[in-house]
């Protein structure tokens, strides 16, 4: 491959890191303008559906995944991927400039430790084989080992939808964008085959005709569409950019678990690349934690200084007026 390729790579993943980043930020403007008018995504309502903003920030995010899968027809994996960390700085640039939500010190470290330990994690990872057709993908899929994954993946998603949500899914972001983080990876093992099905097809090996590439397209679209919705449930309760990060550090290390599972990539690694992993993932939970606890800590702050000023009864009145408007941790007035 040569340099030219390698830097239209470069190229293609750092706009991609730009427009998803961005898209972040465009969807949650767009979220916050429909909670005005209608029942907030938090809530499950719609009307975000009807604003030309979130509108905005999919067409976005589409452009960027687009960009994104184009480059890494010209650059390696190894290169494209940890470039995708980009997409946070932007996602959290734009939201203290555009939605003036406030990034403490501490909150930066957790971002920066996060997106270091994925790095890690990414440049150390196996590399995969990529397969040769849509039924070499489905052999794959239906080996015992993937399988388990798949069963536990889904059970974990209906617990967290049937049980943890209904409870906590206002207070504790992990539950909206671990059903996102869970359902990508199965996402990324759907849109592999549905690529190779397209590649294959359009150099005269037909792969429409294979009842698989119809299942993992029809896999693509649900958890396409499950993603989306618990993601916009995430934006519009929670801080973008602290759900940014946390998002890219899952999404990330899921997709590479299961890729790892799938196409069995772990097998021959060596001591060093294990341990590399394994201090990626710790680095990860530490920032992880981090993060947690400066959100946890502003909420706190802010909710105290709110029942001190005007009580807790005052809020709750408020509230039903519409003449404050509690969003995650942010308090507005309109």
């Amino acid at each position: 491959m040569g340099v030219s390729e390698n830097s239209t790579g470069l190229i293609l993943a750092v706009t991609s890191s730009v427009f998803i980043g961005a898209s972040f930020i465009l969807k949650k403007k767009g979220l916050k303008r429909a909670s005005v008018h209608g029942t907030r995504a938090g809530g499950g309502g719609y009307t975000y559906l009807l604003e030309p903003l979130w509108w905005a920030g999919m067409v976005t995010m589409i452009i960027g995944e687009v960009a994104n899968f184009v480059a890494y027809i010209y650059a390696p994996a190894v290169m494209v991927t940890p470039l995708g960390a980009l997409s946070i700085i932007v996602s959290a640039v734009l939201a203290h400039f555009l939605l003036k939500e406030q990034l403490q010190k501490m909150g930066i470290l957790g971002c920066i430790s996060c997106i270091v330990g994925s790095v890690v994690i990414v440049i150390h990872a196996p590399q995969e084989q990529t397969p040769n057709s849509v039924q070499e993908i489905w052999d794959l899929a239906t080996q015992p080992a993937f399988l388990v994954y798949v069963v536990a993946t889904i059970s974990v998603v209906l617990a967290l939808i049937l049980h943890f949500e209904p409870r906590y899914g206002q207070t504790n972001m992990l539950v909206y964008l671990g059903i996102c983080s869970l359902v990508g990876s199965l996402t990324v093992v759907s849109i592999k085959a549905i690529g190779i099905a397209i590649k294959l097809t359009l150099e005269g090996i037909n792969q429409i005709t294979y009842p698989q590439t119809w299942f993992f397209l029809t896999v693509a679209i649900i958890c396409v569409i499950t993603q989306l919705n618990y993601l916009n449930k995430a934006l519009d309760t929670f801080n973008a950019a602290i759900v940014s990060p946390v998002y890219y550090v899952m999404f990330t290390t899921l997709t590479i678990i299961a890729s790892a599972i799938m196409f069995k990539d772990w097998s021959g690694q060596n001591a060093n690349s294990i341990a590399s992993e394994v201090c990626g993932f710790i680095t990860i939970l530490s920032g992880t934690i981090i993060l947690h606890a400066t959100r946890d800590q502003e909420q706190s702050n802010m909710q105290g200084t709110l029942k001190w000023y005007i009580g807790e009864d005052s809020v709750k009145g408020l509230e039903d007026e519409h003449l404050i408007f509690i969003h995650g941790s942010e308090y507005v007035e309109h």
